[in-house]
């Protein structure tokens, strides 16, 4: 296991790297993970480096390269901490319940840490946070009879609209005033649609939520009727 790998697992019974060089523990690694999130939560993912973050201990880039490796390093490590997945009842009665837990935890997850969502698929981080997400909601399948068949194309639809609808409902946090108004004369603007689309809910700061809760009951009505 590389030294990245065993950072991600430390907390799993993985044996921590310690610096090679200089004194063996200066800094602590879910300390310097918690300063990079802290970075990215109020100012995006495009204002963490490992200069921004080493600068919280008055420390030198170079100085946090022995406990962390290279930036997208860095950026794994926030990703799979930021992913801890909190405590919440999975174990419901039906399965649109269960899938509704998981998914709402997972949308607050994103709505906390919006930059998340900024990470593509392709660099997902392969820590045990992550893991966890997956495994808990393959568990749901196991234990709801899920088709086999369904299983893969279910698991991204659900990570998709959860990711989707909560990048959402974080734009939607940080309109302003101006932003609001000039959206209102746009719509009020543009020709109404052909057909008529019947919103899920009427307060339009909900409908990132609404639709997510909507698209889950939608989709375990299927999973059912396919099992």
């Amino acid at each position: 296991m590389d030294d990245h790998l065993r950072r991600l697992w430390r907390h799993r019974g993985a044996t921590l790297p310690t610096p090679r060089r200089g004194p063996r523990q200066q800094l602590d690694l879910d300390e310097i993970l918690a300063a990079g999130m802290a970075i990215a939560d109020a100012s995006g993912l495009e204002a963490v480096s490992t200069r921004a973050v080493a600068a919280r201990f008055g420390k030198t880039a170079m100085a946090l390269y022995p406990y962390v490796g290279t930036k997208e390093n860095l950026l794994a490590l926030m990703q799979d901490q930021a992913t801890t997945m909190p405590d919440f009842d999975l174990a419901q009665g039906r399965l649109e319940e269960a899938l509704r837990a998981w998914a709402t935890a997972l949308f607050e997850v994103y709505l906390a840490h919006p930059w998340l969502t900024e990470r593509p698929w392709s660099q997902a981080s392969q820590g045990p946070h992550e893991q966890d997400w997956m495994e808990a909601l393959l568990g749901i399948f196991e234990r709801f009879d899920v088709a086999a068949r369904l299983r893969a194309p279910a698991v991204t639809m659900l990570y998709a609209t959860t990711r989707a609808t909560a990048q959402t409902a974080a734009a939607y946090e940080r309109l302003t005033e101006e932003d609001l108004e000039a959206w209102r004369t746009r719509a009020a603007a543009a020709p109404s649609p052909a057909v008529p689309l019947v919103p899920v809910t009427t307060d339009w700061r909900e409908a990132p939520r609404a639709g997510l809760l909507a698209a889950v009951a939608l989709l375990a009505t299927g999973l059912a009727a396919g099992s």
